[in-house]
C-alpha cells in the first residue's frame, strides 16, 4: 500500500469508536507507515494507553492532550521494538500508571528496520499472560501472545467491542517482518492460524488504517505466507541458492530498500523449512533436502 498524501494527522486525537481513540507519532518511513498509532482506550472514568510510541518529546505532549484529566490506568505495550514502547517510561512517570504488557527482550540485532532495535530501556511493572485481563470503568482487555514478529508480542483484544489491538502481528498496509534469530515463522503462521479462528470484529493495527474485514486480511496473509514457501522450494528446485540471489527473483517490483528486510523474511522461512526437513544449507548456500 502507498503512503498516502501528506499531511497525516500527526499529533491529532482521533475517536475510532466510543471506547477507542489514536493519536498518531511523528515516525513515518517506509518501515513503519506514516507512524506508530498509539491507542486510549477507556473514557474519562480511566483509560489503557496501548503501544506509548518513540520517545518522542512531541507525541508524548500530544498523548498528555489527548489523556487530560481521565486516570491511566495501564500503558500496554504490543512489543519491544523501538517504535512501540520507548515512551512507556516518560510516561509513566507522568501519569503514576503501571506498565503492563509484553516481557522485557533486548537481541543484538542487525535486522535492517529503522525500528527493529529492541528498547533496552522497557521496564514492565507487570508481564502479561495469554489470556490475562486489564479491566477499567466499562472496558476489559485481554492479553493474547502472539509470537512470530518477535517472540514477545501480544495482541489485546477489547472484549465490550470486539476490537482486536494486533500491533504489528496484522497491519493492513503491508506483512510484517519475520527476523531471526528472534523473530520465528512457525510461531508467525500459529499466530494467524489464532487469530483466523477468533470473531473480532476490526483490527487496529499500530501503523496504517484500521482492518475492517479480518478474517479475510487474515485468510490472505496465511495464503501469501504459503505462496512465498512454495516459491522457495520451486527456486531451489532449480538450483541451490544464497538468500541474496533469492530476494531479487522473490520480490521484483519492490524497492531494492526494502530486499534487506524481504531477506529476513526469507530467512526466516528457510529457518522454518530446514526445521521440517525440507531444506538444507552449506554455508550461505541453501538447497533441497535430498
Amino acid at each position: 500500500m502507498a503512503l498516502p498524501p501528506e499531511p497525516w494527522p500527526t499529533g491529532q486525537c482521533e475517536e475510532l469508536e466510543p471506547l477507542v481513540r489514536r493519536v498518531l507519532a511523528p515516525n513515518g518511513s517506509p518501515f513503519t507507515f506514516t507512524g506508530t498509532q498509539s491507542y486510549l482506550v477507556g473514557n474519562a472514568q480511566g483509560l489503557a494507553v496501548i503501544d506509548p510510541g518513540p520517545e518522542e518529546a512531541e507525541h508524548l505532549h500530544a498523548l498528555e492532550a489527548a489523556i487530560g484529566d481521565a486516570p491511566v490506568l495501564a500503558i500496554c505495550c504490543t512489543h519491544t521494538h523501538r517504535d512501540h514502547s520507548p515512551a512507556a517510561a516518560p510516561l509513566a512517570a507522568r501519569t503514576g500508571a503501571p506498565i503492563l504488557g509484553c516481557a522485557p527482550l533486548v537481541l543484538e540485532s542487525d535486522c535492517p528496520r529503522a525500528d527493529a532495535p529492541f528498547d533496552r530501556s522497557y521496564r514492565p511493572d507487570r508481564a502479561l499472560a495469554d489470556g490475562e485481563r486489564i479491566e477499567g470503568p466499562g472496558w476489559t482487555l485481554t492479553a493474547l501472545a502472539t509470537p512470530g514478529h518477535t517472540s514477545n508480542h501480544l495482541c489485546f483484544a477489547l472484549e465490550e467491542t470486539g476490537a482486536l489491538f494486533t500491533g504489528d502481528h496484522v497491519m493492513g498496509w503491508s506483512t510484517t517482518v519475520v527476523a531471526p534469530p528472534d523473530g520465528d515463522m512457525a510461531d508467525y503462521m500459529a499466530s494467524l492460524e489464532r487469530l483466523h479462528g477468533r470473531e473480532d470484529r476490526i483490527y487496529y493495527p499500530a501503523h496504517g488504517p484500521a482492518v475492517e474485514k479480518p478474517k479475510q486480511l487474515v485468510r490472505g496473509m496465511i495464503g501469501h505466507r504459503r505462496q512465498r514457501e512454495r516459491q522457495i522450494l520451486r527456486l531451489l528446485g532449480e538450483e541451490r541458492r544464497p538468500v541474496i540471489e533469492l530476494v531479487p527473483v522473490m520480490y521484483k517490483g519492490v524497492s531494492e530498500k526494502l530486499w534487506p528486510a524481504a531477506g529476513q523474511s526469507v530467512l526466516a522461512h528457510l529457518l522454518d523449512l530446514e526445521r521440517r526437513g525440507r531444506v538444507t544449507r552449506s554455508g550461505e548456500d541453501w538447497a533441497l533436502a535430498e
